[in-house]
């Protein structure tokens, strides 16, 4: 299967560059998934009449355009609703660099060492210990940043060294946060050690960036931090938002209790595993970082009750079904346990789902393991077309941008 049969075009103006003020006002695309198709045509919801009669009367019969306050109305009362309740935290810090262990542009050139010594971009992906405190993570600019250079973050503190001959020595100054890079994959990947420091991500909170993906063209601002966020998001964990969620508001979530649907929340961090272009020209041969997860106890009861009644399971964005789809393949006893530790599946097309049956989900990057997921579910040419479709009626895409439910 190649990666180029999940490309299409995309106008760049579509690329949503800020979020709504009301989450709720976010369009949503109804689509049927390849298997509903075949029993006919929508039933009748209850819709804003946002549409003109001509726009219905020319909709396609397997695509309904509507708005997510909508949502609600769209599930069934017997329904379980999973939200993945990570939380994202400002995971992207600047800093400098000693340049300690770079090669030296031009041995001539005073100006090099300044140079080595610059700016570094550090965008933590996934801790891999608490202590040592030691991170997976990606950095700019890579090929200048080698096994055993060391990292600063935060306000440099002079300090001096013990009174020799001569009295006290100034020392090489500190940062508030020191790392150093013990290890090097490829692509800008890199293992780095933090000292230690009381508080850890606190300083983070304060050190660092919201981790707006690269297609938003501005940096993040104080308002990011609220709105790059779920309303129901709890724990800390994630280099970036299941964008998904983000539509939700506490009026939907309240209209969604009154209708009496039983929800049920997991947790897992999105990290590199989620984002991560795909290079390899076959899609076989892409491999998926991984991502921790965690299922409690209460979550895989109600779970279990569901599929036990053969009740639709909706899972909120791709970051539920990556959870619930990699902890299907620990059932015991065709029951799903509390569990917790790395999810790495890989889903695409040919893949047989044994958990989730509806998809709530935002539009995902051309080529991209998100897309390849979609398509895993509801069927490659039926979710290529609703893309068109979307495309065509001027959909906003990404992750501030518009989302799907597929059913």
């Amino acid at each position: 299967m190649l990666v180029a049969d999940f490309h299409y075009e995309l106008p760049e103006e579509l690329i949503a560059q800020e979020a709504l003020a009301d989450r709720a006002a976010s369009r949503l695309l109804l689509v049927k998934s390849t298997a509903q198709a075949q029993h006919g045509p929508f039933p009748t919801y209850a819709l804003s009449p946002d549409l003109s009669a001509r726009e219905v009367k020319n909709r396609p019969p397997d695509f309904r355009d509507c708005y997510f306050r909508d949502f609600p109305l769209l599930l069934r009362p017997d329904d379980l609703l999973v939200f993945n309740n990570t939380r994202v935290f400002p995971a992207r810090l600047y800093g400098r660099r000693s340049g300690s262990k770079a090669q030296p542009l031009s041995p001539g050139n005073p100006a090099s060492r300044r140079f080595l010594q610059g700016r570094v971009e550090v965008l933590l992906t996934r801790q891999i210990s608490q202590s040592p405190n030691e991170w997976e993570c990606l950095v700019r600019p890579g090929r200048k940043i080698g096994v055993g250079e060391e990292l600063f973050f935060g306000e440099e503190k002079s300090t001096l060294s013990s009174a020799g001959e001569g009295g006290a020595q100034p020392r090489e100054n500190s940062a508030e946060l020191q790392a150093e890079v013990i290890a090097r994959g490829s692509f800008g990947e890199r293992t780095i050690r933090f000292k230690p420091v009381s508080n850890f991500f606190a300083v983070v909170e304060r050190l660092g960036h919201v981790p707006l993906p690269p297609y938003i063209a501005r940096g993040d601002r104080a308002a990011d931090r609220e709105r790059y966020q779920t309303v129901y998001a709890r724990e800390r964990g994630s280099v970036a938002a299941p964008t998904a969620g983000l539509h939700f508001t506490s009026e939907i979530l309240d209209q969604i209790k009154n209708r009496g649907i039983e929800t049920t929340e997991i947790t897992l961090h999105v990290g590199l595993g989620t984002f991560q272009p795909v290079r390899a020209v076959e899609v076989e041969k892409h491999e998926l970082h991984r991502e921790s997860y965690s299922i409690s106890e209460s979550a895989a009861a109600a779970i279990n009750r569901a599929c036990e009644n053969n009740r639709r399971i909706v899972a909120v964005g791709t970051t539920t079904v990556r959870a619930l789809e990699h902890a299907a393949g620990q059932l015991e006893g065709g029951k799903l346990r509390p569990t917790s530790g790395d999810a790495d599946i890989f889903i695409y097309p040919g893949y047989q789902f044994r958990i989730v049956n509806a998809l709530l989900t935002n539009f995902h990057l051309p080529q991209s393991t998100l897309l390849m997921l979609v398509c895993a579910f509801a069927g490659r040419e039926n979710v290529l077309a609703a893309y068109r479709h979307a495309v065509g009626r001027k959909y906003r895409f990404y992750s501030y941008g518009d989302c799907m439910f597929l059913e």
